[in-house]
């Protein structure tokens, strides 16, 4: 498995522990008898891990593109290389 797959998928499931943190702060979801029931804390905790989630969903999917590009950059050069020696 190629490691920007991993890294957004960590950061996907990141940012769902994130908005169920903030929606527990809320008292929207969850057990009353949970810490995190009714807990203001919770709810700037939630959406602080929400953002890190999307961050490192954001980092994988950079690591992705700029590989992308370099093996791009690579195969042209090779193209180019194998036009020229065919003259």
């Amino acid at each position: 498995m190629k490691i920007w797959i991993t890294i957004v998928i960590l950061g996907v499931i990141i940012s769902i522990f994130g908005i169920i943190f903030h929606l527990q702060g809320q008292s929207v979801l969850g057990p009353e008898s949970s810490f995190m029931y009714a807990n203001p804390d919770w709810i700037t905790y939630g959406i602080q891990i929400a953002t890190l989630g999307i961050i490192i969903s954001g980092v994988g999917i950079s690591i992705n593109n700029s590989v992308l590009k370099t093996f791009k950059r690579k195969f042209d050069d090779l193209a180019v290389f194998k036009s020229n020696s065919g003259k």
